[in-house]
């Protein structure tokens, strides 16, 4: 990675910190992240709503298990944010087997419910890494780190859970008076593709949102982690004065 081509003054900061500074980068780069994204990600969640004939639980399960390969999408955008770089739907699709392959198996099964996702994605997506080498790289990133990203991990959990309840308060909200309980009973009704669908697309909706914000959060922990182990922000500093 090309230091002095970073877009940012980089210097170690507190991981709490190094995670404001993601979601900074994000809304710096709102353009970039929501026109990129927004295309795939209303495709996974049109075919997971789909599959409500198939099981009414099944679509926010859909949407739920695929967030690491939506994941990816979202860290490519930002990895080229770092350095200024606007990014296009064109943009992804030429670097889409890069981006949507690779490891993809073991991210969706071993790796999927790992508390510190986001914080090591870039290991595999952005430094190539595998096998020993990966777990080697992991351990150094995470040691004394691991609370942190743990503690990233659950905050964004329950900002997640927080306005999917939210979404679907608004539903609530909405029916006649007297028709409240009637409503929640028809939301939560395990037999309706209906009320499935309409779940499903308020969780959509939160994934949505928050979805981008947590995976810059955890690469800019990343990225924090790097310039605390390799004191990226002196060769920064050498390189911008000479």
């Amino acid at each position: 990675m090309r230091v002095d081509g970073l877009d940012l003054a980089l210097r170690p900061r507190p991981m709490s910190e190094a995670a404001d500074l993601g979601a900074a980068l994000v809304r710096r780069h709102a353009d970039s992240v929501w026109r990129t994204f927004l295309p795939i990600y209303l495709v996974v969640v049109v075919l997971a709503l789909c599959s409500a004939e198939i099981a009414t639980w099944l679509p926010s399960l859909v949407i739920f298990w695929l967030k690491p390969w939506l994941d990816r999408s979202l860290l490519f955008i930002l990895s080229r944010a770092v350095f200024g770089q606007a990014t296009h739907w064109r943009d992804l699709w030429a670097a889409r087997r890069a981006v949507w392959g690779g490891q993809l198996l073991r991210s969706l099964t071993l790796r999927r419910l790992s508390p510190w996702r986001s914080f090591t994605q870039a290991i595999e997506q952005l430094e190539g890494q595998r096998g020993s080498a990966r777990r080697k790289r992991r351990g150094q990133l995470l040691k004394g780190r691991t609370g942190a990203a743990t503690g990233m991990q659950l905050a964004f959990g329950n900002a997640e859970m927080a306005l999917y309840l939210g979404v679907l308060s608004v539903t609530l909200w909405a029916a006649p008076d007297g028709g409240v309980q009637q409503m929640f009973g028809w939301l939560v009704n395990t037999d309706s593709v209906v009320s499935s669908v309409l779940v499903a697309t308020g969780y959509a909706l939160a994934v949505g949102l928050l979805e981008p914000f947590y995976v810059a959060a955890g690469f800019a922990m990343y990225l924090n982690r790097r310039v605390e182990l390799e004191a990226w922000d002196i060769e920064q500093e050498f390189r911008h004065a000479g």
